[in-house]
């Protein structure tokens, strides 16, 4: 089992929200537990996210920003990571931004991508698992 898993944007906010503290607590277990990876996306995601959707002032999101260096191993992107996300687009019938991140996991070989965007249990390229972490098991 890969110990490298790959957060969305959607699973980041939930550590800072108050308003759902199920999904809260959920969210820095998984930060805690695993060797976490999020792409320049999904940090340019976050600052839009959190200062034009709940109003967070830009300066508390620089402060933010700094521990998410510390934090987790941050990833860029580049051409072929494109061009993955366009195959991977046409392929799985993704949204292109969906993509990116998941060319993104596979290229840092991530196990798991934890979002809530995609197909729970989903496996692409047989090797990255889509999980939501706040699906209840039946």
């Amino acid at each position: 089992m890969h110990d490298r898993v790959f957060i969305d944007t959607n699973i980041i906010i939930y550590a800072y929200s108050d308003t759902e503290p199920e999904k809260k607590e959920i969210t820095l277990t998984i930060l805690e537990d695993h060797n976490v990876i999020i792409s320049i996306q999904v940090i340019n995601e976050c600052i839009w996210t959190m200062n034009r959707k709940y109003g967070v002032d830009l300066g508390q999101i620089q402060a933010l920003l700094d521990r998410f260096w510390k934090k987790f191993e941050v990833v860029l992107l580049d051409k072929p990571d494109i061009e993955k996300a366009l195959n991977i687009a046409m392929q799985y019938k993704f949204f292109y931004w969906d993509s990116l991140i998941i060319a993104s996991a596979l290229k840092n070989n991530c196990g798991i991508l934890y979002t809530e965007d995609m197909q729970d249990g989903q496996v692409i390229e047989e090797g990255l698992t889509i999980k939501n972490p706040f699906r209840q098991e039946r």
